[in-house]
């Protein structure tokens, strides 16, 4: 019998309780048995502020995930990591292209292939084009770090609402090696094998190799074959030099491949399209998920083939006193998506009209992104009065996306006639044919328009943006415990496209979600800003201290280019503009580092995507929607309790909400009318957030073993249309759930070998993450089920 979330939630967080007491007493017994020299918390740095710096002295919201973390949460990707940050929720998508980071509520979920990200990410100092690129696979790194507000006095690239800043392992200066293979439930596997170190006095080097299979956990009973999966390969390679002069130079290579069945849509509510089909969920369809889904019945594999390919080099030298930093990358990224957009086996298969049958929807896209940016640092010496950083930025990219749909033909609002009548005098030369010559031809030629009459469209899209900016972000040292922050930014964004879409049919007859017309259109904005950061930094002891700062954040503007773009899309999408305050405290002693934060974000012309329904299908139509406010506050909190157990955890709670929702400019304003109110939750922003997670080290004469547990609570989400209050729209509130995750390790010669025992998901809980529309379409993860497996590594 599973637990309710809340029922859950209530029992282990007695569990935990109780668990921490007993073992803090075992502790002391022990250490009162061996009095030994006491633990205490290793110093934890960041480079958020671009300089390595302590954790507890940075004046800015920011949570790290160490290696020691990430390993230990056994995922290798974002969606598995960021459930231990509170603050952050992942939206996954059908694929990397469109899955999208939340920060504090806000992000940018959007199919256009002109907009940015609210959230940047950056890759070992190298700022991301679209946060998918991350998301393939994620694998030797060194921390994860997630800024949360605008930080565009700093980073390169605009970041709105945050940043995730992550870095991989450096080479070392002795070599070392490590091999690493995990095994799970349902033949998934993951190897890695890492080499590092001296090629010579000078030059330090590393190779990581990794592959990774997964058959997946959806069965299609279509063709009784397993989806969800992934089949990954990729290889990353570093050269770090000392050039001399005090000149240091990381070349950084990497190539990654993935081929993924993921994401399948599943049907927990009944959607009325296969009625016999054994896909069937366990559900009234009056509000209930069948949240033990794990069928689907289609006749078309949704699927991702994805390739990445970068390259950076980083030059740091000395200028006198001061540090020059260059960063030189380019990145290739190759993204095929196939969709099955009418998620049955059975749709179009017969000879009757749509919408009385089921109809035929099936995508295939390809895209590619190619960007170029480099990036100049110059920072002061530290321990000065006065310490300063100033940069420039420079950022292009260009993508090329052709995006086909095969789809039933339709005649809802007589399409096609109407098709067969342009088709008389275009190609024809008949001026303005009677019903009875149109009539007569369609009879003529045998031509109908039913469900399994399939006709298609393409569409060719570009896109470029160029992007340039110039900023300084400064510390002025009143006192020794009084200091002065500020910051400025300015921006330059431009943005351009062109889109063409063509019938593939040859009467240019109109299907479910394929617009009849073709296109040509094309256009160009541009948009500078300033923005500014302004606070105060004081030291209340030798421990501890609070800040206050006032920053604004930008993020350019857009244009809505996608498959179905109209003649509304044309118009350019404005700047995302943001105002945040935060007043933050942190604390760190031997034992104890201790964050905590109460903000206010203000943004306006924030661009969200809104629902439209389109010839029976529901698109998404980025606009700025209007002026959003997410406020709320968080901590986090790393406690080393006794020599052998260490607690980390933390909190987020958020309140992000709609003030003022404006409209978009549609096609069918009479048919489709706007329905978005103020005063309405943002989605993918879950009230309440947290998790706790716990090591105990046992330290025995051949061995040591090592006990983590984490629990993770998520409230209930709104994943629904900015402006759509939850009430009014309950198949788009996820359900709140808990998750408990545990591993057993043994270690052996001093952590050069090392066996885990892997338990996901402990209490068996299933859950969904994302709401994908059509009041019965959801997305349900791997971990939303009990699984175990096992991890064996060497170190050499």
């Amino acid at each position: 019998m599973l637990l309710r979330p809340s029922t859950l939630h209530s029992s282990i967080t007695r569990a935990l309780a109780i668990g921490t007491c007993m073992t803090i007493g075992f502790a002391a017994s022990a250490q009162e048995a061996e009095p030994a020299e006491p633990k205490g918390l290793e110093k934890i740095t960041v480079t958020s502020q671009k300089r390595v710096e302590s954790l507890n002295e940075v004046p800015v919201a920011v949570s790290v995930l160490r290696e020691d973390q990430i390993n230990a949460a056994f995922s290798n990707n974002i969606e598995g990591l960021q459930a231990l940050v509170p603050s952050v929720s992942f939206r996954k998508g059908n694929t990397t292209r469109n899955s999208a980071i939340t920060v504090r509520g806000i992000g940018t979920i959007s199919f256009s292939v002109a907009a940015e990200p609210s959230v940047s990410t950056v890759v070992d100092g190298v700022v991301l084009g679209r946060a998918g690129q991350a998301f393939v696979d994620l694998y030797d790194l060194e921390r994860i770090e997630v800024l949360r507000g605008p930080q565009g006095t700093l980073f390169g690239k605009n970041a709105s609402a945050g940043v995730v800043n992550i870095t991989t392992k450096r080479p070392s200066d002795e070599f070392e090696g490590t091999a690493e293979v995990s095994l799970f439930q349902d033949n998934e596997y993951r190897l890695k094998t890492s080499l590092s170190g001296a090629l010579n006095d000078n030059v330090n080097g590393s190779l990581t190799v990794l592959k990774s299979q997964f058959d997946g956990y959806i069965k299609n009973v279509y063709n009784n074959e397993m989806t969800n999966g992934y089949d990954k390969e990729g290889v990353r390679a570093m050269l770090d030099m000392e050039a001399g002069n005090d000149t240091d130079v990381l070349f950084i290579f990497e190539n990654v491949k993935s081929d993924d069945s993921c994401c399948a849509d599943l049907e927990l509510s009944p959607s009325g399209r296969h009625p016999d089909s054994e896909a069937l969920p366990n559900s009234t369809g009056t509000g209930d998920l069948d949240l033990e889904q794990r069928l689907i019945d289609h006749d078309f594999e949704t699927r991702t083939l994805d390739e990445t390919t970068g390259f950076s080099m980083q030059v740091d030298t000395m200028f006198g006193d001061h540090q020059f930093t260059s960063i030189t990358a380019y990145r290739d990224w190759d993204n095929t998506e196939f969709r099955e957009g009418d998620f049955t086996s059975t749709a179009g298969t017969r000879p009757f009209p749509v919408f009385g049958e089921p109809f035929q929807l099936h995508d295939i896209g390809a895209q590619n992104w190619k960007q170029t940016s480099q990036e100049f640092r110059i920072a002061s010496p530290v321990g000065e009065a006065f310490d300063y950083q100033v940069g420039a930025f420079w950022w292009t990219q260009k993508s090329e996306r052709n995006f086909t749909r095969d789809a039933s033909c339709q005649n809802n609002d007589l399409q096609f006639p109407k098709a067969i009548s342009a088709y008389l005098t275009d190609t024809l030369g008949i001026a303005d044919p009677t019903d009875d010559q149109v009539n007569q031809f369609i009879a003529d030629e045998g031509l109908s328009c039913n469900s399994n009459d399939i006709v298609s469209a393409t569409a060719y899209m570009e896109t470029q943006f160029d992007n340039w900016a110039l900023f300084a972000d400064g510390k002025y040292h009143i006192n020794d415990d009084l200091r002065l922050l500020f910051g400025i930014r300015y921006t330059d964004d431009e943005v351009s496209y062109s889109h063409n879409r063509s019938s593939n049919d040859q009467y240019s007859r109109t299907g479910v979600g394929v617009r009849s017309f073709d296109t040509d259109y094309s256009g160009k904005t541009d948009e500078t800003n300033v923005s500014g950061k302004l606070g105060v930094q004081y030291d209340l002891t030798d421990n501890s201290m609070t800040y206050f700062t006032f920053s604004q954040g930008y993020k350019g503007p857009a244009f809505n280019v996608f498959y179905n773009m109209s003649d509304t899309d044309t118009l350019p999408i404005g700047e995302e503009t943001s105002d945040a305050y935060e007043l933050g405290y942190k604390y760190a002693s031997r034992d104890i580092i201790f964050n905590a934060a109460i903000f206010r974000t203000d943004i306006d012309g924030f661009q969200a995507n809104n629902s439209e329904l389109l010839d029976g299908v529901t698109i998404t139509r980025l606009t700025n929607a209007g002026s959003v406010t997410t406020q709320g506050f968080e901590f986090d909190f790393m406690w080393q309790a006794t020599d052998n157990l260490s607690l980390t955890g933390g909190l987020s709670k958020v309140d992000a909400e709609v003030d003022e929702f404006l409209c978009p400019i549609t096609d069918t304003d009479i048919d489709n009318p706007c329905t978005g109110s103020s005063g309405a939750d943002l989605p993918f922003s879950p009230d309440l957030k947290y998790s706790v997670t716990g090591e105990y080290l046992w330290e025995m004469d051949n061995m040591d073993i090592i006990l983590n547990g984490s629990y993770v609570y998520t409230d209930e989400m709104f994943v629904g249309a900015p402006g759509a209050f939850a009430e009014e729209n309950d198949p788009a509130v996820l359900p709140d759930y808990a998750i408990l995750n545990a591993s057993l390790a043994f270690s052996f010669q001093d952590d050069d070998y090392r066996i885990s025992l892997i338990g996901k998901n402990l209490t068996d809980e299933s859950y969904v993450t994302t709401y994908s529309g059509d009041n019965f379409r959801y997305q349900i993860p791997r971990d939303a089920d009990r699984y175990f497996g096992v991890q064996l590594r060497a170190r050499f």
